[in-house]
C-alpha cells in the first residue's frame, strides 16, 4: 500500500535552543545534528543565523557537515537577516531559507503598526529575496492559528506567486483546539490557488497540551510537513514532540502516512538532547520517558507478564528501549514479584511464593520501590528454603 510521505522539520536546534539555561554551544550542535541527519530528519532548522556570531557559525558547520537532511535557517522579513542567512548556508548541499512575518490582527497592529496590506508586501519582498539565494524558501506565517483564514489564504497565495515553495502555518500560542487547526489547513488547501504546488507545514506551540494532536490534525487535512523537536523542547510549555508525531504514524497505518524516521533511534537521540542541553525528560513522557514502558500496577503488571501486547500498543525495540519494565511496588501483585525474583535467580513455588509475597508487601509499604538489593533481603528474612536458580 502506497503512503504519503510527511516531512519531519527538525527544529531542535533553534525553537528548541530557546529553552532558558538550555544554550548549545557550536561542537553540540554539530553532534546533535549528525545525530539528527543519521535519524531520518527531512529538515535540520540549525538555527537563527543573524542572531549572535555563534548561531552564525554553528549553521555554517552544520551546513558542512549534514549530508542527508536540508539545513535550514531562520530569518525575519529582513533584508539583512536573509543576506546572513544564505552567506551561513552557502556549503549546504540542501539549503532552506526560513523567512516570515506576523499574519494576525495582532501582531499587525502591536508588532509592526502596518496594515494587512504592507504585512504581505514585506513577505513578498522577503520571499523574493531569499529565492535570489536558494530555490528552497519557507515562508512562515506567524500566529496564524489566531489569523483569520480568509486573509491567511490571501497571504498564502501572495507567498507562493513569489516563489516560497514550504509555507508553515504555526499555531505560535498553542491556542487552537486540533478540529479548528486542522479545518484551517482544510480551508487553505481548497481556497488558496496554487496550493498543490507547495508543501503545508504544521508548526504547534504545546501551551494548552495540544501540539501533537494538533500537528496530527494537520496532515490529516492536507499538510506535510511537521515541525517538532526531541523531546517536546522549546519556547515556553515547547513544541509538538518529534518522537510522539512519528510514533503515532507508524502505529496507525490505515492512516497511509509515513516518514523517513529510524524510529529505532529515537531513545538514544532523546537522550542524547537531554544530556547536552541539561534538560531532564520528564519519567511519564510519551515513548521516550523512564515510565513509558514500566509497569507497577499488580493488574498491569500481570497482563504485560503474560503478552505484552495487553498494556502496550508499541514493542519498546521500536524506539530503541531494550525491554519494559516491571517495576516492584506496594501495588505489584504475585505474579510481578514472581517475574522479578526469577530475573535475580530465585524460583519459587505457589506455597513459597505466598510466603515470600508477604514479607515483600512489609517491605512495600516503607519504600517507594523494591530494588533486586531488596529481593535479596526479603529471601533471606524469609522462612522457607528457597534454592537460587543457577
Amino acid at each position: 500500500m502506497s503512503t504519503d510521505k510527511v516531512q519531519i522539520f527538525d527544529t531542535t536546534l533553534r525553537d528548541g535552543e530557546q529553552v532558558p539555561g538550555c544554550k548549545l554551544d557550536t561542537a553540540q550542535k554539530l553532534v546533535i545534528a549528525q545525530q539528527l541527519d543519521s535519524l531520518g530528519v527531512d529538515v535540520i532548522e540549525a538555527g537563527f543565523p543573524v542572531s549572535s556570531p555563534g548561531d552564525f557559525q554553528s549553521v555554517y558547520e552544520i551546513s558542512k557537515l549534514v549530508k542527508n537532511a536540508t539545513v535550514c535557517g531562520l530569518t525575519r522579513a529582513v533584508k539583512n537577516d536573509i543576506k546572513v542567512a544564505a552567506e551561513a548556508l552557502q556549503l549546504a548541499k540542501r539549503p532552506r531559507i526560513h523567512t516570515g512575518i506576523g499574519t494576525s490582527d495582532s501582531h499587525i497592529k502591536y508588532k509592526f503598526n502596518a496594515t494587512r496590506e504592507q504585512v504581505i508586501e514585506r513577505g513578498i519582498a522577503a520571499v523574493t529575496y531569499a529565492k535570489s539565494f536558494v530555490e528552497d524558501v519557507e515562508f512562515y506565517a506567524e500566529d496564524a492559528g489566531r489569523t483569520d483564514n480568509e486573509f491567511l489564504a490571501r497571504v498564502c497565495e501572495a507567498m507562493i506567486k513569489a516563489g516560497a515553495t514550504v509555507l508553515n502555518i504555526p499555531d505560535t500560542t498553542g491556542y487552537c483546539l486540533p478540529e479548528e487547526y486542522g479545518q484551517k489547513i482544510k480551508y487553505l488547501k481548497e481556497n488558496v490557488k496554487g496550493i498543490d504546488k507547495v508543501i503545508l507545514s504544521c508548526h504547534c506551540h504545546n501551551d494548552l497540551g495540544l501540539a501533537t494532536a494538533n500537528s496530527i490534525a494537520g496532515v490529516l487535512n492536507g499538510a506535510r510537513q511537521i515541525e517538532c523537536t526531541i523531546n517536546g523542547i522549546g519556547e515556553r510549555a515547547g513544541n509538538t514532540s518529534l518522537e510522539e508525531v512519528v510514533m503515532i504514524m507508524k502505529q496507525h497505518p490505515y492512516l497511509d502516512l509515513s516518514t523517513g524516521i529510524n524510529s529505532q533511534l529515537l531513545y538514544a537521540t532523546s537522550q542524547m538532547v537531554s544530556d547536552h542541553m541539561g534538560m531532564p525528560v520528564q519519567p511519564n513522557k510519551a515513548i521516550v520517558g523512564a515510565n513509558a514502558f514500566a509497569h507497577s500496577s499488580g493488574i498491569h503488571q500481570d497482563g504485560v507478564i503474560k503478552n505484552r501486547e495487553t498494556y502496550e500498543i508499541m514493542d519498546p525495540a521500536e524506539v530503541g528501549v531494550t525491554e519494559s519494565s516491571i517495576v516492584l511496588t506496594a501495588r505489584s501483585g504475585r505474579a510481578a514479584l514472581a517475574y522479578r525474583a526469577k530475573k535475580v535467580g530465585y524460583e519459587l513455588t505457589k506455597l513459597q511464593l505466598d510466603e515470600v509475597y508477604c514479607e515483600f508487601l512489609k517491605f512495600a509499604d516503607k519504600k517507594k520501590e523494591i530494588k533486586d538489593n531488596d529481593l535479596h533481603h526479603i529471601m533471606k528474612r524469609t522462612n522457607v528454603a528457597i534454592a537460587a536458580v543457577a
